[in-house]
């Protein structure tokens, strides 16, 4: 009796719990490959930030500085995410942080990354998390921790 089965999509095999732990066991450009992730030249990679958007950043730095009482490391934590938004968007920014790290760095800001953010940016493409997790029907549940996904914080 012969199978009628398809062979699996490379998608679908990105998504088994076996790749996964393939994936766990490469180092971050290897994973990167074995993702076929994506490769752009430098200068695809910056954002062009408009005067507006670099006033609201300086703005919103500014308020923070002034206003912040407490571990400066966290402050520094927050104004690295506030710089890195704009490259990579808040979908990766919610895939290298936790809800709770999020929502305490937008009170030290005093934003919603998703209202200053994209959804993505130039760099999103270079995030092994992001490009994982696009694979999967709800971004939440990656982000959330609920769908464990190997090198999520690395880029290749």
């Amino acid at each position: 009796m012969s199978s009628s089965k398809q062979p699996e999509s490379p998608e679908a095999t990105t998504l088994s719990p076996s790749f996964l732990q393939q994936l766990e066991r490469k180092s971050a450009e290897s994973a990167g490959k074995l993702l076929k992730m994506l490769r752009k030249p430098r200068s695809e990679r910056r954002v062009g930030l408009t005067r507006e958007q670099l006033e609201q950043i300086r703005v919103i730095e500014e308020e923070a500085i002034a206003e912040f009482s407490g571990d400066l490391t966290q402050l520094e934590a927050a104004l690295g995410m506030l710089r890195m938004g704009h490259y990579y968007g808040w979908k990766v920014l919610y895939l290298i942080h936790s809800k709770k790290t999020i929502r305490n760095y937008e009170a030290i800001l005093n934003i919603k990354v998703r209202d200053v953010f994209d959804e993505t940016g130039p760099n999103s493409y270079r995030s092994i998390g992001f490009t994982i997790a696009e694979k999967f029907s709800n971004f939440w549940k990656v982000a959330g921790g609920d769908i464990k996904i190997p090198h999520k914080q690395q880029t290749d």
